[in-house]
């Protein structure tokens, strides 16, 4: 992951409310879920689609690493699809 990459996902993940929203994703209301730990330098995102059984899970380390993005038990493409891809409900 390059640095503009990584400001562009930083970005994206700043702008979600911490606490509890409400977006909007491929048509669908999401209840996403922020919570952050260690000063601001992990971020727990649980995304759960409303009156359906899709979700998004990841954490975010803001580190060093090449990686800082773990989806939790989903491909890396579905977190970003969907990080690039939200938006608030009007």
């Amino acid at each position: 992951m390059n640095d503009s990459e990584r400001q562009s996902l930083e970005s994206r993940i700043s702008k979600l409310e911490t606490g509890y929203s409400k977006v909007q994703y491929q048509d669908k209301t999401y209840g996403v879920s922020k919570r952050i730990f260690n000063k601001g330098k992990s971020v727990k995102v649980f995304a759960e689609e409303l009156g359906g059984t899709d979700f998004i899970s990841f954490n975010y380390y803001s580190t060093l690493s090449k990686n800082p993005l773990k989806p939790c038990e989903m491909p890396e493409i579905k977190v970003l699809h969907f990080l690039e891809n939200y938006l608030y409900e009007e």
